[in-house]
């Protein structure tokens, strides 16, 4: 599927952002801020998925 320039912004953004709160929750395992990050991670990816499906149904390049 050929995606546009725009699509692969969206997802690098995102993807930093998800690997930032990773990396914050594995540098600090057990703590509090830790398992918040961990939680933010999972709910990124979920909004990631769903900001990109939003693009794929709007952009006239990648539909």
């Amino acid at each position: 599927m050929k995606t546009c320039r725009r699509f692969a912004t969206i997802k690098a953004d995102f993807e930093r952002d998800v690997s930032f709160r990773r990396g914050h929750a594995e540098r600090h395992q057990g703590s509090t801020p830790s398992k918040t990050s961990a939680k933010n991670a999972v709910s990124v990816k979920r909004n990631m998925a769903r900001a990109l499906n939003t693009h794929l149904d709007r952009c006239r390049e990648c539909g």
